[in-house]
């Protein structure tokens, strides 16, 4: 919920698709019922990977000339600048994508081996992940979808170069308890 009005809030005419596991489907719409939920949204299955579950999201768009973005459901503070720089850049572009400079050291692992990399040249991704529709149609007109996290990996196959612009520290996602632990921290300093 908190994801969905990020974007609501900001983007006022956007149509909001959101794709869930099958199995989910009612107890998101008991959520919604119990939390007074009324953003306007509709409910798409998913299939059995990410890749599948963004097609179908994507088969539910009628608009040919759409703009996407498409983003994790688990980060809820992907932030205004964010989603408009994601917007303006596909617009222009065709695509962009939000990245993070990594702050670790990092290292390489290869063959029982490790090595350290510049971690300058790395960029932790982030979504929303914004796209022109021809371009995200084509990139998952492919048959196999495993093994990509993401879809500037689909895209980029094809050969598209993917615009990189600088992501929000507070747009986090929420994959561990440690990781719920900052976001209520986030929500917490917010409401201050």
């Amino acid at each position: 919920m908190y994801t969905l009005e990020s974007f609501a809030g900001h983007l006022p005419e956007i149509n909001t698709i959101l794709v869930l596991p099958e199995s989910h489907i009612s107890y998101w719409e008991e959520l919604c019922n119990i939390h007074g939920f009324e953003l306007s949204h509709k409910v798409i299955p998913g299939g059995l990977i990410r890749g599948e579950s963004v097609r179908n999201g994507l088969d539910a768009i009628a608009d040919s000339e759409a703009l996407v973005a498409i983003h994790d459901g688990v980060r809820p503070f992907a932030g205004y600048h964010t989603i408009e720089k994601a917007y303006e850049l596909a617009s222009s572009h065709g695509t962009a994508v939000p990245g993070r400079e990594v702050t670790d050291t990092v290292r390489i692992i290869e063959n029982g081996q490790n090595r350290p990399f510049d971690r300058k040249m790395i960029r932790s991704i982030q979504t929303p992940q914004c796209f022109r529709l021809s371009i995200l149609r084509e990139a998952y007109n492919v048959k196999n979808l495993q093994g990509y996290t993401d879809d500037a990996g689909l895209v980029g196959n094809l050969g598209y170069n993917i615009h990189l612009f600088e992501g929000n520290p507070e747009n986090i996602k929420i994959t561990t308890p440690f990781d719920l632990l900052i976001a209520e921290s986030i929500i917490r300093n917010r409401k201050c």
